[in-house]
């Protein structure tokens, strides 16, 4: 298989994205990270545009020794003298000289004739091969240049020294078939094609970049340029992370490589997020964190079972650890034992169904389900006797004096209910459950903490209670923790209850 060279811009483009901004430090982190996911080619800044973007260039240039570090450059003297300059401590240095091509920049960015592109393109690269051997040429807006000038345009920057040819999708106009077919004319009809690698550059304002990339390696180009999690200006650039899966994932479908070392893909991901401060979607894929994420029940029986039923990658080959099972409304019970099995605990099958429906009806309450919420529903199931009074709703009033309406059920058929008045609505509950249940406790000790974190987070009750002498513990848990104080002082009340109706038993 031939390898497909990976050009990224994250450094470049990936920073003009608004709101994305980097300091000298902060790029430098991120040209390390890049130099060890293994890319190509490196475009570290566009030196003329600041003081700041020509230190970064430098510095990259100074540090990474195995990766190709370009610098950007119009086709201008000057641009092109800075970008050499900024270069000039690299090992292997490469000058990207870009000019505007379609007739629509022609005519009211440049006011320039097709004659004058050609003439200025040619005279860019040939000044930056004075610096350098390796010159890139983009001519911009080329998915919206006549094809028969882009033809010419090519071929002169050819003739004049150009290593690699660029062919941007700088506006995001182009369809995948389309611009494939931009590819293929220039392989078709550029005499000298041959002697330079075709690269491509898609921005996706159509939500096609990377689909447009993917159909350009079909036809013939050999270097593609993207960002990490494909920022840019915009709507962003061709997804490095998508590129590179697609062709390792499909290799049967585009035979081809690349060399990057996916397995450093999400750790890159999350170094360019954190430190450019634009979030990844949850559904972005490859990096998202819902990309190898699952909550049907259906799809976690079949990803238990074999994962390749609703999985094409394993979440190893990115850098995750595993796939995540999430547990929420949707999860069915095969995932919920595993989940169960693998926190180290065992429940006979009556209390494995208890639980499980305890567990459906907090994913009702919440979305995600984290590892501590199932283990608080396991030990409550664990150190809860059989319930002679369960609570079946309750109301307060928080009002000068805190009222608390509750309703109990007595086995399966009947229903009581009260009202009590308390110093507050927890004493007010405990009131309004010693009215109904004729049995009267002394509160020793209450305590409530958060199990999990987030604003839906299981919050977990417990009470000591003195009863005719003796203490009694009572636990509970709940998204609504005036719910869980109301059934942890009730735990404790049914255990008097139970000891009562054993003695009248015998």
């Amino acid at each position: 298989m031939s390898k497909i060279k990976i050009f990224d811009t994250t450094l470049r483009d990936g920073e003009q994205s608004p709101g994305a901004s980097l300091d000298q430090k902060e790029k430098l982190q991120i040209a390390r990270q890049l130099s060890t996911l293994n890319i190509d080619v490196m475009e570290a800044g566009f030196p003329i545009t600041s003081e700041g973007d020509f230190k970064s260039v430098s510095t990259i240039a100074k540090e990474i020794r195995d990766v190709t570090v370009c610098a950007l450059a119009r086709a201008v003297d000057k641009d092109i003298d800075c970008a050499a300059k900024a270069l000039k401590s690299a090992k292997s240095p490469r000058i990207h000289v870009f000019l505007a091509t379609s007739e629509i920049h022609r005519k009211f960015k440049l006011i320039k004739a097709k004659e004058e592109i050609i003439k200025t393109a040619v005279k860019g690269v040939k000044r930056a091969r004075k610096y350098v051997d390796d010159v890139e040429f983009s001519p911009e807006d080329a998915s919206r240049t006549e094809p028969d000038f882009l033809v010419e345009v090519v071929e002169a920057v050819i003739d004049a020294g150009a290593t690699t040819v660029n062919i941007p999708d700088t506006v995001g106009y182009a369809v995948p078939e389309q611009y494939a077919a931009i590819i293929k004319n220039l392989k078709d009809n550029v005499k000298n094609i041959n002697d330079a690698v075709i690269s491509v550059h898609c921005h996706n304002d159509l939500g096609l970049a990377v689909a447009n990339s993917l159909a350009a390696i079909k036809a013939g180009a050999t270097q593609v340029e993207c960002t990490i999690n494909g920022i840019g200006e915009r709507a962003g650039n061709a997804s490095l992370e998508e590129i590179v899966m697609a062709l390792k994932t499909r290799k049967d479908f585009f035979k081809h490589t690349t060399g990057i070392k996916t397995k450093e893909i999400i750790a890159t991901s999350k170094i360019v997020s954190g430190l450019t401060g634009l979030r990844v979607q949850r559904n972005k894929a490859i990096v998202g964190e819902n990309a190898f994420a699952h909550e049907s029940g259906i799809h976690q029986d079949g990803v238990l079972k074999e994962s390749t039923t609703y999985e094409i990658m394993r979440p190893e080959e990115v850098g995750l650890p595993k796939t995540n099972i999430v547990l929420g409304k949707l999860s069915g019970r095969h995932a919920f034992k595993k989940r169960v099995k693998a926190l180290g605990y065992y429940l006979p099958d009556d209390e494995f169904e208890h639980t499980f429906s305890q567990f459906k009806l907090l994913a009702d309450k919440k979305k995600e389900i984290y590892d501590q919420d199932i283990e608080a529903l396991i030990q409550v199931e664990k150190s809860e006797v059989p319930n002679i009074y369960e609570l079946d709703s309750l109301s307060i009033n928080c009002g000068p004096v805190p009222i608390a309406s509750i309703r109990l059920r007595i086995g399966k058929d009947k229903i009581v209910s009260d009202s009590a008045k308390g110093d507050g609505p927890i004493d007010a509950i405990f009131n309004a459950v010693d009215l109904l249940t004729g049995i009267t406790g002394t509160l020793l000790d209450y305590n409530i903490r958060s199990v999990t974190s987030g604003k839906d987070a299981l919050g977990e009750a417990s009470v000591d209670v003195e009863i005719e002498g003796n203490t009694y513990r009572g636990r509970a848990v709940s998204t609504d923790t005036i719910e869980a104080s109301a059934k942890a002082y009730l735990n404790a009340i049914n255990k008097v209850a139970i000891k009562h109706r054993k003695k009248k038993s015998t």
